[in-house]
C-alpha cells in the first residue's frame, strides 16, 4: 500500500507529471506551475500531500482553507486529487481523500468541498460513494 505523506519541494517534477493525467488537454507552463507549487509549499492556507509507492509518487492531493461566512467557520477545498492511471483501483484515491479529510478536521474545518468537471463521471461516482453531495454549480471567469 502507498504511504501518504506531505509533499516536499523535490517532489515537484513527479507531481507535475501526475497533473498531466488530470488535465491531458492542458499545456503545462512548468515555470508558472513551479511558482504556484512553491508558494503553496510555504503557505499555511494550503497543504500538498502525495502517495508514494516504491519511491514513486503515484497520487497527489491539494487542500486549501478559507473562512466561510455561509458556514460561519473554516472550509476546506480539495483543489486537485489525482492517482496515476496505472495505480488506480488500489485504494490510493481513498487513502488520499481520507488523509485530506483528516487534515481538514484537525484544522477545524466544518465542511470540505471540491469541484469536478462535468465529463469526469467516474470521479463523480467515487465522490458519491464517499458521501459527498452535489450542492452547487461552479461558475468561473478568466481574468
Amino acid at each position: 500500500m502507498a504511504q501518504i505523506r506531505k509533499c516536499a519541494n523535490a517532489d515537484f517534477q513527479q507531481v507535475a507529471t501526475l497533473l498531466v493525467q488530470l488535465w491531458p488537454q492542458k499545456v503545462q507552463n512548468l515555470a508558472k506551475l513551479r511558482a504556484v507549487y512553491d508558494r503553496a509549499m510555504g503557505s499555511t492556507a494550503q497543504r500538498y500531500v502525495c502517495a508514494v509507492e516504491n519511491g514513486e509518487i503515484v497520487g497527489f492531493a491539494s487542500l486549501s482553507f478559507k473562512n466561510s461566512l455561509w458556514q460561519e467557520a473554516s472550509l476546506a477545498s480539495i483543489d486537485e486529487l489525482v492517482v496515476a492511471e496505472a495505480a488506480r483501483g488500489q485504494g490510493i484515491g481513498s487513502a488520499l481523500l481520507d488523509h485530506v479529510i483528516d487534515i481538514a478536521r484537525k484544522t477545524g474545518c466544518t465542511r470540505i468541498e471540491l469541484d469536478s468537471a462535468f465529463h469526469r463521471i467516474e470521479a463523480h461516482e467515487f465522490y458519491d460513494r464517499r458521501g459527498f453531495e452535489k450542492r452547487a454549480y461552479l461558475f468561473t471567469m478568466e481574468l
